[in-house]
């Protein structure tokens, strides 16, 4: 194996350091995008424009509400127990 492939490998021997900060939830945004655009392409029956929009926005709207639902009561749970 080359130099490089060994120096890809050994970046995997080490976590990765993930600081919480709140401008980490931005990457919830395209993830949450991707995974409702993807899923409603599979699921819906017959696709037209204005109907694929509007489910895949629903399940956006969802997916991103339910997250910050649960990024809210954690922090709360986290500053109770402090």
């Amino acid at each position: 194996m080359s130099a490089a492939g060994f120096l890809i490998i050994a970046t995997f021997t080490a976590p990765e350091a993930i600081v919480p900060e709140p401008a980490l939830m931005l990457w919830l945004l395209p993830l949450a995008a991707s995974i409702s655009i993807t899923y409603k392409a599979t699921k819906l029956p017959k696709i037209t424009p204005a109907n694929f929009i509007k489910e895949a926005a629903v399940l956006f709207a969802s997916i991103v509400v339910f997250v910050v639902v649960i990024m809210l009561v954690l922090h709360a749970f986290r500053l109770i127990t402090e």
